[in-house]
């Protein structure tokens, strides 16, 4: 037995190096065979690569830098020969290139004096084209990118919606709109004011159909829905809450809520919101108030807000909606000359103090600041020429303090813009209009509230600002005042401009999201119509009871 074991393994142990021998020289044959094409494709072009078939482009070299990308952006030093990406055509003669060289060195000759007063713009670097050839050059802008003017389709609803809230009657029967170039119906002053968007969007489209009157054009009423980029709903929502959300003794709804049902109604009942869930579709709720009822059932379309402090983030958040500017409602500083030396009030803050919500450091601010020196901390309202003396407080102070009441913002951060009074801003859930493209920290403070509460940490920090910081700030106020300056008819860069611009910036995600929702539409079948033949509702397709896998990977 152990014999014919020890055969067995004899015979094993020499089939198996046969089969080594065997193997072997295959292998490694295959491995010599690799290393050769890969040393070969290293140092020469693939012969396998038909050149003819390629697109004939511009092929452009880049000379890599050895500074960090940020250290070139952060400082003036870093933009050198060295440091800078050389956009060269492969088809450029010498001399063209030499050219392109001695720009670039030129602008190393030694930084230029400044003035330390005025915030540093850097040049962009980009490349620009003469003759169809690429170079480099360095140019300063400080306009945004040009938008495509947007498209808007406005319902022609019913005047008790909009104009009617202002007193007007139409002329004749069936008449829907006011003739703006005869007479403009007028919107009521005081606290209204701050919320009155929907009346200058609302007269900004109706002037876009009449060549005469001068506007600016960023957005331009069409009568084709199709062709449109939004959906306007004009439905002056903050009017009618401010005045008829109160039920009067024969009524059981005030006429607020009745308003707000209708115009659910009569959206929903359109074949435009039916075709994109109503996600292209622009509703004004500007009053933090307004809304109410409405706002749970059209939360797919985009909302212009004041914030988003009453609203669940699934119906209101800043990746669908606008934030839109108060309309501020003291007096604009007009020729302002002041300077820091000339504004005697350090801190101003003037208004209701006791809040709830997020508005309770108001009342701790209060008893930490009242007692400080050339700070103006006081109680105060409309009434008894409120607005004048309010005025007259900010044209005089350094700084405003924009506090968070009972929500987020409120109009005292505009009110500060337009007296070029530097913005403290103390209220931590606020969103500002137009930051994707406005970067407030050039002219506001931003403290934050548990920092704020703190005893001495406001006013100390507020009396570290010097007067050169406060005048680049103070400069800054000037030139951006205009973005939240309302006015018909409306001009370039004011707040209506700015404010159709925003939404233009919202419309390609718009219509992703659009897109997105009819990927399955075409395939869709309910089982609730499949009756087994019953009725021949078989197999029915819908468009509107799509299943999405609940497990898709």
């Amino acid at each position: 037995m152990g014999e014919y074991r020890h055969g067995g393994g004899t015979s094993m142990g020499i089939a198996a190096r046969k089969l080594f021998f065997g193997v072997f020289p295959f292998i490694s044959a295959v491995f010599l065979l690799s290393w050769f094409v890969v040393v070969r494709s290293s140092t020469a072009r693939p012969s396998f690569l038909d050149h003819a078939f390629l697109p004939t482009v511009t092929t452009l070299s880049v000379v890599k830098s050895d500074i960090p990308l940020q250290q070139q952006l952060s400082t003036p030093s870093s933009f050198s020969t060295r440091a800078r990406a050389i956009l060269v055509d492969n088809d450029t003669k010498p001399e063209q290139i030499n050219n392109i060289v001695s720009t670039t060195t030129n602008l190393d000759a030694g930084p230029k004096p400044v003035n330390e007063d005025k915030p540093i713009i850097r040049p962009e670097i980009r490349a620009t084209s003469t003759n169809g050839d690429v170079k480099c050059n360095a140019e300063s802008s400080l306009k945004p990118p040009q938008q495509q003017q947007l498209k808007v389709y406005m319902y022609d609803m019913p005047p008790e919606f909009h104009f009617e809230l202002l007193g007007w009657k139409p002329e004749e029967p069936g008449r829907v709109w006011p003739d703006i170039k005869s007479h403009i119906p007028g919107y009521p002053g005081g606290l209204n004011l701050q919320h009155s968007i929907e009346y200058w969007l609302t007269l900004d489209l109706l002037a876009s159909e009449f060549p005469e009157i001068p506007r600016a054009g960023s957005a331009i009423r069409v009568r084709n829905s199709s062709e449109a980029d939004v959906l306007f709903v004009p439905f002056f929502s903050s009017l009618s809450y401010n005045r008829y959300s109160k039920v009067n003794p024969h009524q059981k709804k005030s006429r607020n809520n009745v308003l707000q049902d209708k115009v659910v109604k009569y959206v929903t009942s359109q074949p435009e919101w039916k075709r994109s869930g109503g996600r292209d579709h622009l509703v004004m709720a500007h009053h933090p108030n307004s809304m109410l009822s409405a706002r749970m059932k059209l939360w797919p379309a985009m909302f212009v807000l004041s914030d988003f402090g009453r609203y669940p983030p699934n119906v209101a958040n800043v990746e669908k909606d606008v934030i839109a500017p108060y309309k501020h409602v003291i007096k604009s500083y007009v020729n302002d000359s002041s300077e820091f030396d000339t504004r005697p009030t350090l801190l101003y803050f003037q208004g209701a103090i006791y809040r709830k919500d997020g508005g309770l450091a108001r009342q701790e601010l209060f008893y930490l600041l009242k007692d400080e020196k050339d700070v103006h901390f006081q109680f105060g309202s409309v009434k008894k020429d409120g607005i004048h003396k309010a005025s007259r407080g900010m044209h005089s102070s350094k700084f405003c303090l924009n506090i968070a009441g009972d929500t987020p913002s409120s109009n005292r951060l505009f009110d500060a813009i337009a007296s070029h009074c530097v913005p403290v801003i103390i209220s931590d859930e606020i969103e500002l209009p137009y930051e994707d493209v406005l970067d407030y920290s050039e002219f506001c403070v931003f403290v934050k509230t548990s920092d704020a509460v703190k005893e001495k940490f406001l006013i100390n920090f507020i009396r570290s600002i010097k007067k050169e910081e406060w005048t680049r700030m103070w400069t800054r106020l000037k030139e951006v005042e205009r973005f939240f300056q309302f006015q018909y008819p409306s001009v370039e860069g004011d707040a209506v401009q700015m404010i159709w611009q925003a939404v233009g910036r919202k419309v390609p995600g718009i219509r992703m999201k659009i897109n997105r929702a009819r990927r399955y539409s075409r395939f869709a079948v309910t089982d609730t119509h499949r009756d087994g033949g019953r009725g021949g509702g078989a197999g029915r397709r819908s468009r509107h009871h799509i299943r999405t896998p609940k497990n898709f990977w």
